[in-house]
């Protein structure tokens, strides 16, 4: 009996939320760090830490053949190392059973690619160098912010030659019935 495949895919993602900013401020603190830490941490509490853990329990539970994606931020990321750092913890312990494939995107979770390609492969590239800092890993699939696609990105990241693959969001008048 053959068994059907499931990839279940994850992405993770925190703004940074702007402070009450007037134009007699004169500071260039323009984030509203308690705000941020406030919801990373309630979010973190709810679903980040306790659907990551359940994931490893699964992982070991069944003995590697369960295996997950996660295109997880930046953005994300300096949050969970600044307020969060249990998360970078159980990533990394979920990294090290070779189960989790990270995907790359832009740092940001920027449209850059609409507006620059330099600053988005700028953005790729420290977004690529994350991943390899905290997992130790070397992604091979890439999703664009949102799943936004086009031919040209296609060809920019297939110009690389560093992606096996690109994420990409279906639309029903080209899928039809698929």
């Amino acid at each position: 009996m053959l068994m059907a495949s499931i990839c279940f895919y994850f992405q993770v993602h925190q703004p940074r939320r702007l402070r009450r900013y007037s134009v007699f401020d004169t500071g260039h603190d323009y984030f509203d760090d308690d705000r941020n830490k406030q919801i990373l941490l309630k979010v973190a509490g709810k679903c980040y830490l306790p659907t990551t853990q359940l994931i490893y329990d699964m992982i070991q539970r069944y003995e590697g053949r369960f295996r997950v994606s996660y295109a997880i931020t930046g953005c994300v990321m300096e949050q969970l190392k600044q307020w969060c750092p249990q998360m970078i913890d159980l990533l990394q312990k979920l990294a090290a059973t070779g189960c989790v494939e990270f995907v790359n995107e832009t740092y940001y979770h920027s449209l850059s690619f609409l507006y620059s390609h330099d600053e988005f492969r700028a953005q790729v590239q420290l977004h690529k160098q994350m991943l390899n800092d905290l997992f130790d890993y070397e992604p091979r699939i890439f999703r664009n912010t949102e799943l936004i696609y086009n031919n040209e990105l296609a060809n920019f990241i297939a110009a690389t030659g560093e992606y096996d693959g690109i994420l990409a969001e279906g639309a029903d008048h080209i899928l039809d019935y698929r």
